[in-house]
């Protein structure tokens, strides 16, 4: 061995070099390997810096950027990566997790206990009920052929509809639908306005006789309004509109579940307010297939589902469908090694009062894929230029943005996984707060920085 030499060949000519200089060359060539490779990420880092200093979009606001190679365990660039951010619908990204944590493969449905003639079943907050966009569910025909009488059992405590910070005046938007132990079409009116009828149609048809004509109103739009406190929906209908459809959230209770469910099932179903102390839930039911349910919540963002995954979690944590349960039982067991506690209240992202670094959110990022497979993972999430929210946007030959949106007013941030070109899957959370530009510009600056990633490294 001690007497091999190494042969390299130049053009028109051989150098041979001694077997003792042969580890001398290596450690030489290794050295200008990794400096070589240093000098290009500074050379993007670098460029990725003028970018945030001299593009328009990003000077009336703030913006943050974390990129991580969880091969390598190496943060490969930060701006802001510590400074906290309004995540918006990022937040679920969180909630995700709670899911992967606290509940396993199929969602439980309800809880259920047999007591002579009659059956008592509890709510879990499983949402997707009769819910048009989830597949179907075992609960309908279940509750349709039990041959005891059926009782539905209100919750103990009832969670707040609303979150804390959520906008009151959201409430006849589609994304804003109230919580509940027992959601029953998705927690919303679909009011279809059809071309040249007078008359919308409801479903549930239950609410068809709570439809009444706004006469005040002098808008030109086919549109419905709830009154902010009870069921009751004004509409206006101008002859010759087209065809449309809106979706309006109900007001949730007890009550209403109960009445629905009567409807639905077209059998007597009867609301125990008051549930004895002896009787306590003896089996679950479960319904559909969490994955599902994630996706669904992952790649529209529905707020809604999002919100019920954390009363499921909290639910299965404890007795109590409390979104603070579930929350505090991650942040305690699950979520302590995040390099900077996060400020968080909801499961949707609906509340400006959540708030996340960009560079926890990568860790929790690191923790999910830990959790799921990447297949599978990608599956899930939106895929720029294919799915989700981010079908427009990041469209190339083959996908290499599989990430979560996050948008509230004057707040973009998108977070997830990045394939280069190289074949490396980075790990990057990018966030942009309090900016007075259109989000149209924001995004398009944020494409240019993840194309010279996805280029680069």
């Amino acid at each position: 061995m001690k007497n091999e030499s190494l042969k390299i060949k130049f053009p028109g000519s051989y150098i041979l070099i001694p077997g003792p200089s042969i580890k001398v060359l290596f450690l030489l060539l290794s050295g200008i390997f990794i400096l070589s490779s240093c000098s290009s990420t500074q050379n993007i880092g670098d460029s990725i810096n003028d970018n945030f200093k001299t593009a328009p979009a990003f000077q009336p606001g703030f913006s943050g950027l974390v990129v991580y190679d969880p091969q390598q365990k190496e943060i490969l660039y930060s701006h802001n990566g510590d400074k906290y951010f309004t995540p918006a619908s990022n937040t679920k990204l969180f909630t995700f997790y709670t899911g992967l944590k606290t509940l396993g493969d199929s969602v439980p449905a309800l809880k259920y206990a047999v007591k002579n003639d009659s059956l008592i079943f509890w709510g879990t907050g499983d949402p997707s009920f009769l819910h048009e966009q989830l597949p179907d569910s075992k609960v309908f025909n279940f509750l349709k052929n039990r041959k005891e009488n059926l009782y539905y059992a209100a919750p103990t405590y009832v969670e707040e509809h609303f979150g804390p910070g959520w906008a009151w005046n959201d409430y006849n938007s589609y994304y804003s639908v109230e919580r509940g132990d027992f959601p029953i079409h998705g927690n919303y009116v679909t009011i279809l306005f059809p071309e040249g009828e007078a008359t919308p149609k409801a479903t549930p048809s239950f609410f068809q006789d709570s439809l009444t004509v706004n006469k005040t109103s002098l808008s030109k739009r086919s549109r419905a309004v709830r009154n902010i406190s009870n069921n009751q929906f004004k509409y206006q209908h101008p002859q010759g509109n087209r065809e449309y459809t809106q979706e309006v959230p109900f007001k949730y209770s007890s009550q209403l579940v109960a009445a629905l469910l009567s409807d639905t099932l077209q059998r007597p179903v009867t609301l125990l307010q008051q549930v004895p102390e002896y009787l306590k839930p003896e089996k679950t039911l479960y319904s559909i297939s969490a994955d599902s349910m994630y996706k669904r919540m992952l790649q529209v963002s529905d707020n809604f589902i999002a919100e019920q995954v954390l009363l499921l979690a909290a639910g299965e944590i404890s007795d109590t469908l409390k979104t603070d349960i579930a929350i505090d039982f991650m942040q305690e067991n699950h979520l302590q090694d995040l390099p900077d506690e996060p400020q968080w209240v909801d499961g949707s992202g609906l509340s400006r009062y959540n708030l996340f670094t960009p560079r926890s959110v990568v860790r929790l990022l690191e923790k999910i894929s830990a959790e799921v497979p990447q297949d599978r993972l990608f599956q899930l999430l939106p895929a720029g230029g294919e799915s989700g929210t981010i079908k427009n946007l990041y469209k190339a030959d083959t996908p290499y943005v599989f990430a979560k949106t996050g948008t509230l007013e004057n707040n973009h941030s998108l977070s997830g996984f990045l394939k280069t070109k190289s074949g490396k899957v980075l790990i990057f959370s990018f966030m942009n707060s309090n900016y007075t530009v259109p989000s149209s510009e924001i995004k398009a600056e944020m494409e240019k920085i993840l194309l010279r990633l996805r280029d680069n490294f």
